[in-house]
């Protein structure tokens, strides 16, 4: 039956959840790979694996959704809490610039006090100052921002866009069931909600990528159907441009003592659940190497297994780093791991346009 499947797969025809499910069921991740291999060179004939230049700035870590799966988050009594000043934020740009970086990642947590007008002047400054492109604010932050500044979402979003909002990262979705999310997530924004906002950005032609957290309280066919929520709304909007898969990171979470998870996501099951969400995401171009959470060895192997793109250079990363999980890589690494996979490294913006790629040093 996996191979019967498969067979579907690779001659095109769409896959269902219930054949998706049995594909979770082998333990043959060579045979998935290699068809999820063959179907992401279907996508792109060339040899290319591309990457993005730029830096993932949180401009404050206090949050009051209490998410059980996040070491990052503090109360804004705590003593190590913060919002970074404008001037900070406008270093770690210049950083960013300097080394190439065409891009700022800016997320953060779901702060009571900060909305809307905080984000238009940040927006606006950095715009005026830097002109480059904004990948910014999750759904869920989003939706916070929406409801603590008493607006609707469309006014949100034509705002945000207004002030210099040009992509948005798809933070946030952990897994696409409130069952799920009412254990990990009771306070942040719901299934629906999460693509509700995707699916108006997406309206208003901003472009946004889509990601999930698994390895935590979800089951199989929860799992699979956050895959087939994602695969539906790209069947109407097509305003994704990349899919991120990760494995829930336990270190200093409360999650890690509710649930008794005690150790992160294997490198087998993160490479059968990228193939397995390649196989099943026809309608995605492209899917990113995870090796921020499983590091650079399984980030270069994850070539071979349906991704096509090593995701960021991640200058900074604070998130999974506040769970244990730190691992580093320059331009220069990545370019490498792509070389010695027997690929060709190249530059590229949130959109997937190609830039001018240095030459690698010898």
């Amino acid at each position: 039956m996996i191979e019967s499947i498969l067979e579907k797969a690779l001659a095109g025809q769409r896959i269902q959840p219930e054949e998706a499910l049995e594909l979770f069921s082998s333990t043959d991740i060579l045979l998935l790979g290699n068809v999820a291999s063959r179907l992401t060179r279907k996508k792109r004939t060339d040899k290319t694996i591309t990457y993005i230049v730029d830096r993932n700035i949180n401009y404050t870590n206090v949050c009051v959704t209490d998410c059980s799966f996040c070491a990052f988050y503090r109360k804004e009594s705590d003593a190590d809490s913060y919002v970074l000043p404008y001037e900070e934020i406008a270093k770690k740009i210049e950083e960013t610039v300097a080394a190439g970086g065409n891009q700022i990642l800016l997320q953060g947590g779901h702060h009571q006090n900060l909305k809307i007008d905080y984000f238009e002047g940040l927006f606006k400054k950095i715009k005026q100052q830097f002109g480059i492109h904004l990948h910014a604010l999750s759904p869920s932050e989003i939706i916070h921002t929406s409801r603590i500044s008493k607006l609707s979402l469309d006014e949100t979003l034509t705002r945000l866009k207004q002030a210099g909002l040009d992509s948005i990262p798809g933070g946030g979705a952990e897994i696409l069931v409130d069952r799920v999310r009412q254990i990990i997530s009771p306070k942040k924004c719901n299934s629906d909600e999460w693509l509700e906002v995707m699916e108006h950005a997406h309206g208003m032609g901003i472009p946004t990528t889509a990601t999930m957290m698994f390895g935590h309280v979800e089951t199989l066919e929860e799992r699979i159907e956050h895959l087939d929520r994602l695969r539906k709304l790209q069947d109407k909007t097509q305003g994704f441009t990349a899919f991120i898969a990760w494995g829930f990171q336990p270190g200093n979470t409360q999650l890690q003592g509710d649930s008794g998870i005690k150790t992160a996501v294997t490198g087998f099951e993160y490479l059968k659940t990228l193939a397995i969400s390649r196989i099943y995401l026809d309608n995605f171009n492209n899917l990113q190497s995870s090796w921020v959470t499983q590091g650079p060895k399984i980030g270069q192997m994850s070539l071979y297994y349906g991704a096509n793109d090593m995701g960021s250079t991640m200058m900074e990363e604070n998130v999974v780093a506040a769970a244990g999980t730190v691992y580093c890589m320059d331009e220069e690494e990545i370019k490498r791991l792509i070389i010695d996979g027997g690929f060709t490294p190249q530059r590229r913006n949130m959109k997937y346009d190609y830039l001018p790629t240095p030459v690698v040093k010898s």
